[in-house]
C-alpha cells in the first residue's frame, strides 16, 4: 500500500482545506498570481487610455515583471527571478495555470504538508529561470534573440509541483470509484504534454525551462527522503522576516506542544487508551496540514481511524 493509499483510506472527519483556512499556502499562491494579473490589467487599461496603444505598456511596464534573457538587463532587475513566476498576461494562460496549480498543489499540500508547497513552487520557478537564461545565451539559434526573449508564467513552478506530487505518491488516484481510479502519473503526463506542446511553439529555451522545473520537483522529494528538507531554511527565513520587528513574538515557528488525553477507566494504568475528542482530532488534522500524513505517529493514525469509525 502506497503513501497515497494510506492517506485516502481513512475517513477524514469534518475539517478539510478550504479557502478560509489560516496560513493556507495554496490559497496564498493562487491569490498572489491573480493579484499580479489584475494589477497588470489595471495598469494596461490606464496606459491604453493615456497613450492610446498597448506599446507603451509592453515597453515600460512588463519588463519590470518579466524575466529578461539578456544578462545586462537582468543585472538591473534581479527581482524578476521571482516576479516572473507570478506574472501572466493572457487571461487563458493565467486560468489554465491556476487550474493546474490548484490540482497538483492540493495533492502535494495534503501529502507533504502546508509548509513545503511554496518552497517547491519557488524552486521550480528559479530552476526554470536559470536554465532559460543559460539556454538563450548559449544555444546558437537563440543567442541572437536574447534581447527579445522573456520568461513569465507559473508553468515551470506548476511542473515542479506535479513532479514532486507524482514522485511522492505515485499510487495516488483520482475518481477512485471508477475502475479503481486514475493514477496521478496519467494526469501529470497529460499536463506535461499540453504544456510542452505550447512551449515548443515559443522555442527550445522555454521547453528546457519547464523541464528544469520538473527536475527541481524530483530533486526536492529525493532530498526529503534522504532527510534533507529544502523547505526548512526558506520557512525559517520567512518567519524571521515576519518577526524581526516584533521582539515579543519569539520562536513564532515552534511547534505547539501536543496535548494527549488518556482514559484508563477500569483498565490497568499501564494500558492507556487515548480519548477520541474533537480537540485531539483537530490537532492531528492541523499536523497533517503543516507536515503531512506520513509524519503522524501510530497513535495519531489510530485515533483518526477510530474517529472515522465512530463518525465524530
Amino acid at each position: 500500500m502506497g503513501e497515497a493509499d494510506r492517506y485516502m483510506d481513512y475517513k477524514q472527519p469534518r475539517r478539510r482545506f478550504t479557502l478560509g483556512d489560516d496560513n493556507n499556502a495554496l490559497v496564498a499562491l493562487v491569490t498572489i498570481n491573480i493579484a499580479v494579473y489584475i494589477l497588470l490589467l489595471v495598469i494596461e487599461v490606464i496606459y491604453g487610455n493615456m497613450q492610446g496603444s498597448k506599446t507603451a505598456f509592453a515597453a515600460e511596464v512588463l519588463p519590470w515583471f518579466q524575466l529578461p534573457a539578456n544578462l545586462s538587463s537582468l543585472v538591473t532587475r534581479p527581482w524578476t527571478l521571482l516576479t516572473a513566476m507570478f506574472t501572466h498576461i493572457s487571461i487563458w494562460n493565467m486560468l489554465g495555470n491556476m487550474l493546474w496549480l490548484w490540482t497538483f498543489g492540493f495533492i502535494l499540500q495534503g501529502l507533504s504538508g502546508n509548509k513545503r508547497l511554496i518552497p517547491v513552487y519557488i524552486y521550480g520557478g528559479l530552476a526554470g529561470a536559470v536554465v532559460f537564461i543559460i539556454a538563450v545565451n548559449l544555444l546558437p539559434g537563440s543567442r541572437q534573440y536574447s534581447n527579445v526573449f522573456w520568461l513569465y508564467g507559473a508553468n515551470a513552478s506548476n511542473i515542479a509541483l506535479a513532479a514532486a506530487a507524482t514522485m511522492l505518491a505515485p499510487d495516488y488516484r483520482f475518481f477512485r470509484n471508477i475502475g479503481g481510479g486514475i493514477p496521478i502519473w496519467v494526469l501529470t503526463t497529460i499536463f506535461i504534454i499540453i504544456d510542452f506542446a505550447a512551449a515548443v511553439r515559443t522555442g527550445t529555451p522555454f521547453c528546457l525551462a519547464h523541464l528544469a522545473g520538473a527536475g527541481a520537483g524530483f530533486i526536492f522529494v529525493y532530498f526529503v527522503r534522504k532527510g534533507k528538507d529544502g523547505s526548512v531554511w526558506m520557512n525559517n527565513f520567512y518567519y524571521w522576516c515576519m518577526n524581526v520587528f516584533n521582539p515579543k513574538k519569539k520562536h513564532a515557528n515552534r511547534a505547539v506542544k501536543e496535548k494527549v488525553f488518556y482514559n484508563t477507566g477500569e483498565r490497568k494504568p499501564y494500558r492507556k487508551s487515548s480519548n477520541v475528542t474533537q480537540q485531539r482530532i483537530d490537532e492531528i488534522l492541523d499536523k497533517i496540514n503543516q507536515k503531512g500524513y506520513h509524519f503522524l505517529t501510530d497513535e495519531e493514525k489510530n485515533i483518526l481511524k477510530r474517529a472515522a469509525e465512530e463518525d465524530l
